[in-house]
């Protein structure tokens, strides 16, 4: 069974300035566990078949045009149905003043109503945005994730193997920290993964042997980040006498990160390898297989038709 992740109200009036027109308790109190939002135009004309109360309501202006056209009774009846429902919050976009009935009836049935003057479409995109992040699937695994070239690169291996250290020298190379040892993972989409550190250690490197330190004092603010998204994982391994390490780079391998699949590639650790230039190149040529080009099968092809093998 899938973990269930919450976020209190009071973050996401803090988050997007919201107006409170009416709570039932204080915001701290309200928790919200559906990173899926509703626009109730059914409700208000009576289909609560499966119909969410754990979504936040969004009333733009299309419901209240609709209600706004209904007879002063009709319009309290539909009103009343809607906050009889219990939604866990509701929200009214673009400055729209639903009434004082509405708010008695938040009152009445303890519905957290508030108001926002962004438009309705803009508004929910950011919203879901912000619940996709803050509940999403997560997990911590040992490791250190840095941003190199705009690549989120999560490096995974045994402890001793020199994670720690090749961060540190990556930061000397101009590239950001956002987590050492334990990084907090979150699928935020189907397709994304974004990771940061938790609240205690974040900015701080152990070095075996120096002990703690801490990254924002000493290399600036530009050499942290709060989050990154995963786009490589990087293994590193001490190097196996008699092992067979790919040359090329055709055997494309994946890690399965909450259902996600990330590239993933095997470093072998040993005297004299400059590891932070290494993952350098691996981070760019990681991007430029994103944007189509794959550097592995390109040579590959290119061998193959010297050799008269090619289609």
């Amino acid at each position: 069974m899938e973990e269930l992740y919450s976020v209190s109200m009071a973050k996401i009036i803090e988050q997007f300035g919201l107006e409170t027109i009416s709570l039932p308790d204080l915001p701290e109190n309200i928790p919200v566990n559906c990173s899926r939002v509703n626009r109730p135009g059914l409700q208000m004309v009576g289909f609560y078949d499966h119909y969410e109360q754990a979504r936040i309501q969004i009333i733009g202006k299309v419901e209240h045009l609709f209600l706004s056209q209904l007879e002063a009774e009709e319009r309290s009846r539909r009103l009343e149905d809607f906050f009889r429902s219990n939604p866990v919050g509701v929200i009214v976009t673009t400055s729209i003043e639903l009434g004082a009935d509405a708010a008695e009836l938040a009152e009445k049935y303890r519905v957290p109503l508030l108001r926002t003057s962004q438009r309705t479409s803009d508004f929910m995109a950011a919203l879901i945005a912000y619940l996709n992040v803050e509940l999403g699937p997560r997990i911590t695994r040992h490791g250190v994730l840095v941003e190199v070239y705009g690549e989120g690169i999560l490096l995974l291996g045994d402890s001793g193997v020199g994670k720690s250290e090749t961060a540190i020298e990556l930061l000397k190379r101009g590239h950001r920290l956002i987590a050492d040892d334990a990084v907090e993972i979150k699928r935020v989409s189907a397709t994304t993964l974004v990771g940061r550190a938790p609240e205690i250690i974040r900015h701080y490197v152990e070095l075996r042997g120096i002990g703690i330190v801490d990254v924002r004092r000493l290399f600036g603010m530009g050499a942290v980040k709060e989050s990154e998204k995963i786009d490589l994982v990087i293994t590193l391994e001490q190097w196996e006498n008699g092992k067979m390490y790919d040359r090329l780079g055709l055997d494309e391998k994946t890690t399965d990160i909450l259902g996600i699949s990330v590239p993933t590639i095997e470093i072998p650790v040993s005297p004299g390898r400059n590891l932070s230039v290494v993952i350098e190149v691996a981070a760019m040529n990681n991007r430029q297989k994103r944007m189509g080009y794959n550097t592995a099968r390109e040579f590959n092809k290119r061998l193959m038709e010297s050799m008269g093998l090619g289609e």
